[in-house]
């Protein structure tokens, strides 16, 4: 890879930090594309003087495509969203805009590419966010049949938005709801994982073409996971089941909010596990050893302890 040119959609969020430090580890120069260039600027030091560039780009604008990954070796697209606003759609961001990175890249002469999409892309589903991530997969494949797309489960890491969300919730509110009874599996998977495994996938001529699920060496179900972070902050609250119906209706109100905290796509998505299909191919078909949760969680919950990460003692609040 060294000396070669990658262009990366979505280079400032939680997985593309990490995509363009480890492309920028190898020596590639990246195109660190995102809707803002100078909060971007953070990316510059992961590689030398100039090896990454940040870039501002519209992914539905076809135009703004296809100047941003001219002249690349490889493509990587990270955009998703997990709710709706504006012109920011499903639709248009993860079932259009695929499609047209592919087909820039494909007309660039990109040797490969890198689609990360989700596990559950479901053109059946009757969730909105389902049904874009399989449309986006199907537009990636037809402008490009040689791209890898990667399905990850939830990711975590030190900026996630999973346990973070939920120990910021803990620190403030007596009852953390368990929708649908708390019973939907996961299988969490790591961000330096997920990484690794876009790393995998642009270097492996196997790779090409080929889909895989991300997902960690365990499964766990949503009481779990809660019940997992609660241990790591020290914190005891209650869990209370949440019916989807009455999650639903709550879903249909904080969805107007300008940053939603839950909405009515979220709760049809919970309806269903979000773990790695038998016979799919997997991390390990990458070379990739899966990291225990257990080994990473506790290095960034601390925080969310009673006195903060230097409080000494297991005071439970």
């Amino acid at each position: 890879m060294q000396g070669q040119l990658a262009t990366v959609f979505g280079a400032s969020g939680f997985i593309g930090r990490n995509v363009v430090r480890e492309l920028a580890a190898r020596g590639v120069r990246v195109n660190a594309v995102c809707r803002d260039a100078e909060h971007a600027k953070f990316l510059k030091p992961m590689g030398v003087v100039g090896q990454v560039t940040p870039m501002r780009a519209d992914v539905t604008d076809p135009a703004a495509v296809a100047r941003a990954v001219a002249g690349a070796d490889m493509v990587v697209n990270l955009v998703g969203i997990l709710h709706q606003s504006g012109r920011n759609t499903f639709d248009a961001v993860q079932a259009t805009a695929p499609g047209s990175i592919a087909k820039a890249a494909a007309a660039a002469g990109a040797r490969a590419m890198v689609h990360v999409s989700a596990i559950g892309a479901d053109a059946g589903s009757r969730s909105a966010y389902a049904h874009s991530k399989a449309a986006g997969e199907a537009a990636v494949r037809a402008a490009f049949p040689a791209a890898t797309i990667l399905r990850p489960s939830i990711v975590y890491g030190p900026d996630d938005s999973f346990f973070n969300r939920f120990a910021a919730m803990a620190q403030v509110m007596p009852v953390l709801p368990l929708i649908g009874g708390g019973t939907t599996r996961f299988q969490p998977v790591y961000v330096d994982d997920v990484a690794d495994a876009a790393m995998a996938a642009l270097d492996r001529p196997e790779a090409a073409g080929a889909d895989y699920e991300l997902g960690g060496p365990s499964v766990y179900t949503f009481r779990q996971l809660l019940e997992l972070m609660l241990a790591e902050i020290r914190r005891k609250r209650m869990l209370v089941p949440l019916p989807f119906w009455l999650a639903a209706l709550q879903g249909a109100i904080l969805e107007l909010l300008p940053v939603p905290p839950l909405t009515r796509d979220q709760v049809e998505l919970l309806k269903s596990d979000n773990v790695v299909a038998p016979g799919a191919k997997t991390l390990a078909d990458l070379g990739i050893e899966a990291t225990p949760l257990e080994i990473v969680v506790p290095s960034y919950l601390d925080k969310f302890r009673v006195g903060g990460r230097y409080a000494g003692g297991r005071v439970n609040a």
